[in-house]
């Protein structure tokens, strides 16, 4: 790493800073509220730039949605709604399934019960 040989003055440091000042930022005032607002920005109290709304704050905004354009169908595409059949009909099984049982289930409890009064 480089090191200077010899101390900085006072005085070339001054000249270095001189340029390194804050400068005031410009601002403007809306023309539909009257409210103190950086140039080229929207206004933060009633959403308009340049005597158009453009954000929600504003009265009047309509948000455009724009609509993605169709792909082509590719195959990748129609591997996924294969699947979302496949698990339809999957659902639809163990359904099914889940309705045999309990009428399998419920058959033997009544001739259980049946069973137990005939034995008294």
């Amino acid at each position: 790493m480089a090191v200077p040989k010899k101390r900085t003055g006072a005085s070339a440091q001054g000249h270095r800073r001189s340029n390194w000042k804050a400068t005031v930022p410009e601002t403007t005032t809306c023309p539909n509220c009257g409210e103190l607002v950086l140039t080229h920005t929207v206004c933060t109290a009633c959403g308009q730039y340049k005597g158009k709304v453009v954000s929600r704050k504003a009265e009047g905004f309509v948000e455009d949605v724009k609509e993605a354009p169709k792909a082509k169908a590719t195959k990748a595409k129609k591997a996924p709604a294969k699947k979302a059949k496949k698990a339809e009909e999957a659902v639809e099984e163990v359904k099914a399934e889940e309705t045999s049982v309990e009428v399998k289930n419920e058959a033997p409890a009544e001739e259980v019960k049946e069973e137990k009064s005939s034995e008294e």
